[in-house]
């Protein structure tokens, strides 16, 4: 995650009022930073670091943010701070672990315009989009769509079809990508390396809004949507040349509780061959809900190995929020 500083963007390739048709200052007031503190003991912090810095935005007149969840997750204390330096504690009310959107509550009036949400459904690649970090205009990157299409994260993460943009947002943890009718098209999750002309060049994946809307009265409830955990293996993979490679593995985990190690390459779930990172994860998930039996089949040095892993649900192993 991108720590926030004294810098801006050149103005060439900032935003500019007079090429757009809607008010860009309300969008970019916006969004505000996010700064989160979690404890030294939280399952998350050797991964993502206890002092967390990002980007949140204002998605109701209420003041409620919308983030990237890997921002709060665990989060012992909350701070939103906006363009105009006013501060504000807030709660992490709600991670949807299959989308990656937080949502915080504001703790006081944070006095700012709400951005409308809007659907990349609008957008295609090469359209051009706004990605918004907080600061203001200075923050501010004229950027192209440059693909949609299936994501898969090591940590068991897959977007069907997530907005890839480039050039990136250096601050895209949790940036807003505004579309040219100045609604919010979606959050800013990570940095990536992309292909462009035979040039390999960095962009940001973004998790489209449009995922929002079915589970965002659930989270609000329930503090996560009400679908059933799916089941977690605590196997970091990563996909290499056509292979499922085994690159980590969480401490006390289901996979390291049934003897995986670094190194073990996935074949194949329940006895069906899997032909990538996002096919595995979606064959586990098939099987059931957190806590179904998973076999899975392993290649370790030339030899087969066949394991059968107890899952769980993966927010058993995250410190909850404290009540206010």
């Amino acid at each position: 995650m991108a720590e926030q500083g004294n810098w801006a963007f050149p103005k060439g390739v900032q935003p500019q009022q007079e090429e757009l048709r809607f008010d860009l200052d309300p969008a970019l007031d916006a969004v505000v930073q996010l700064r989160s503190e979690i404890p030294e003991d939280a399952f998350t912090a050797s991964i993502l670091g206890t002092d967390r810095v990002g980007n949140g935005i204002v998605i109701r007149e209420d003041g409620l943010v919308l983030t990237i969840g890997y921002l709060i997750t665990e989060a012992r204390s909350i701070w939103l701070t906006t363009n105009s330096g006013m501060a504000v504690a807030g709660y992490p009310l709600a991670y949807d672990q299959a989308t990656g959107f937080g949502l915080v509550q504001p703790l006081g009036k944070l006095g700012i315009p709400a951005l409308p949400r809007g659907s990349t459904a609008s957008c295609e690649a090469a359209d051009d989009v706004i990605v918004i970090g907080h600061g203001g205009r200075a923050h501010a990157l004229k950027a192209k769509v440059t693909d949609k299409r299936e994501f898969a994260g090591y940590w068991e993460y897959v977007l069907d079809e997530a907005l890839f943009t480039a050039p990136a947002h250096p601050q895209w943890g949790g940036a807003a990508v505004v579309g040219m009718d100045g609604r919010l098209l979606g959050i800013g999750s990570l940095l990536v390396e992309e292909m462009h002309d035979g040039k390999q060049a960095q962009g940001n994946m973004v998790v489209p809004i449009d995922l929002l809307e079915p589970i965002l009265d659930d989270m609000l409830k329930l503090g996560r949507s009400s679908r059933a955990p799916r089941p977690w293996l605590g196997m970091y993979a990563a996909e290499t040349s056509g292979q499922i490679i085994v690159g980590g593995l969480a401490k006390d985990g289901p996979a390291q509780r049934a003897g995986i190690r670094q190194g073990d390459m996935a074949l194949e779930v329940a006895g069906q061959r899997v032909t990538s990172l996002a096919d595995l994860f979606r064959k586990v998930w098939r099987l059931g809900p957190a806590g179904t039996e998973i076999p899975l089949t392993l290649a370790r040095e030339g030899s087969l190995l066949n394991v059968r892993l107890q899952s769980v649900d993966r927010n058993d192993f995250l410190k909850k929020p404290l009540l206010h």
